[in-house]
């Protein structure tokens, strides 16, 4: 018996969005319909790069697809997953899923409402040291850590403070 595909897309193919499209790509269940990006120089050459479409607008991927991931960058998750659920469409989005509590909780009404599956990507507790360090501590009181790689400013576009 042949399974159905679920057709997914994915919403913002930087960095992150690519590694998205590439899980995607292969994993036999599902069939990967597109990508959008508001980059369409971007867009072209992942959906180039991986055989799929680009869209330039998330509104004309969310018609064709039953899910998406989301990884936009995150001051732009509230605005396009609302659209993503008000759509009907079941998604995976990038951590934080917002900086506030308030368009979250409001992300998660509209999922639940709508019955559909609102997942936060939280991928490093499968990170194989995040799984090791749980075997090693049990009450841990303080931990130290050290950045092993070149410096990248890609996740530093936030400027927002908790103190303000």
């Amino acid at each position: 018996m042949k399974q159905k595909r679920i057709r997914v897309g994915v919403i913002g193919v930087g960095h992150l969005g690519e590694y998205h499209v590439q899980k995607y790509k292969a994993i036999p269940a599902a069939e990967l319909i597109g990508i959008a990006d508001s980059d369409s120089a971007r867009a072209a050459l992942i959906a180039d790069r991986y055989g799929t479409t680009a869209y330039r607008d998330h509104h004309d991927l969310l018609s064709q697809v039953e899910a998406v991931s989301l990884a936009v960058p995150t001051e732009k998750h509230y605005e396009v997953a609302k659209d993503v659920l008000a759509a009907g469409v079941h998604l995976l989005v990038e951590k934080p899923i917002t900086y506030l509590l308030e368009p979250a909780d409001t992300l998660i009404r509209m999922a639940k409402s709508s019955g559909l599956v609102l997942q936060v990507g939280l991928v490093e507790r499968f990170n194989p040291a995040v799984v090791e360090m749980e075997t090693l501590l049990t009450c841990p009181v303080f931990i130290e850590s050290h950045r092993m790689n070149v410096f990248t400013p890609r996740g530093r576009t936030w400027t927002w403070c908790l103190t303000s």
